[in-house]
Order: C-alpha cells, then structure tokens, then sequence
C-alpha cells in the first residue's frame, strides 16, 4: 500500500515507535488546530484553528492498534431559540481500531455471514504505520454536541411577531383577534357606525319639525 498520508500533519500519529509487540502501549499528549468544518454546519462547533487538547493512548495488539482518547476544545453556537451566542465545553472520549493492512484474518473475530464485507468497509488501517485521527475525532466532536443549542435550559426565545427577545421582557405580548371572528368584529362596527348614522339624521329630522311649528306659531 503506498503511502498517502503526511506525518506533518498534526493529526496523523506515527506508531512506529510503538512496535508491533502485543501488550505495547504509548501515551502521547498533542494539542492540534482545529480543521474547517469541525462540528454541526450552521448550528454549534468548534471554529477552524481554535485548540483542540488531545490525549491518545496507543496499545498494540494482534490485530493492529487500538487507539483510546479523549478530546478538549472549545465549541461556538447560536441559541436555536432567541439566536444568542452559545459557548459549549467539550470533553469527549473515543476509541478506534486502526488494523495491519497484513493482518492475519485468523486473528480477527468470527463475524456472522455476509457481515465480511460491511466490516471491511468500515475498517480503518495503518499506512505505512501512520494513521490519521481526523475522521475518529470529528466523529466524537459532532456526537458530543447538542442538535438543538440553548443558551439556557428555560430560554424563553424571541417574539413570534416583533422578534423581541422574551428572555429581555418576558411579559411582553401582542394582543390578537382571532381570525375567524375578523369578519364578525367589521360587522359590529359597521352596524354601529349606521346607528350612530341613524341617531344623527333622526335628530335631524326633529330639529327641522321643531323649527318649522315655531314659524307657523309666528
């Protein structure tokens, strides 16, 4: 298998040292940048470049590597309710198998029938000795972050009308007519403006008859 993975990239871990020796074990401490596109597009994750804090344990065994760690970093959201900034620590394990690409099969577990191509598919391995933890630990990061960010746990979110935040003035509230009773509410007040309509001609009228009797009486 040739070689594509480059050891300067802070994320691919040499094992060299570690040696094929089963029982072998290392423990690396690495504080990395965080790659584009850490965590949930549009919704939380961890800006490009922030650090990330790794702790790896590295074991060797009959099959490959096991690679054991933990993640620590810093991510960034918005409130999916009122859309204020959210800051989220994370603190996330993981574990992962990346297997000898020479790796005798009589080593590894009986795996049901037909399951031989999914777990291939799956499998991640060694190149050249080197592995890349980058798919491992984005896998982690997104897990460990929340689908729905809040900035509190009781957000009241923002006004559905004027976009007012609730959490600044939570008694704030529009007053609204139902719709289906818009067209009665125009009635009524068309009914009221005729009588008001009716009320003025009709004094009108007595106004007329009055001053028309005080002629004749002169």
């Amino acid at each position: 298998m040739n070689t594509r993975l480059d050891h300067r990239n802070p994320l691919v871990f040499d094992t060299h040292e570690l040696g094929r020796r089963p029982g072998a074990l290392q423990r690396l401490s690495r504080e990395i940048a965080a790659p584009a596109d850490f965590g949930l597009d549009g919704v939380i994750g961890v800006p490009e470049g922030a650090p990330v804090q790794l702790d790896l344990r590295l074991e060797s065994v009959m099959e490959g590597v096991l690679v054991t760690g933990t993640a620590r970093a810093l991510a960034v959201g918005e409130c999916v309710r009122c859309l204020e900034a959210v800051e989220r620590e994370l603190d996330t394990d993981f574990q992962e198998m990346f297997s000898y690409p020479d790796a005798d099969d009589r080593n590894r577990a009986k795996a049901e029938p037909g399951d031989d191509a999914e777990d291939d598919e799956d499998r991640l391995y060694l190149e050249d000795g080197l592995f890349d933890l980058e798919p491992v630990l984005r896998d982690a990061v997104v897990l460990a972050l929340p689908l729905q960010p809040v900035c509190r746990e009781n957000c009241l979110g923002l006004c559905p009308d004027c976009g007012l935040s609730l959490n600044d003035d939570p008694d704030h509230h529009h007053d609204a007519v139902d719709i289906r009773w818009a067209a009665l509410q125009g009635l009524v007040v068309t009914d009221q403006d005729d009588e008001k309509d009716n009320m003025s001609g009709t004094a009108s009228d007595v106004d007329d008859v009055r001053g028309a009797a005080e002629k004749q009486e002169k």
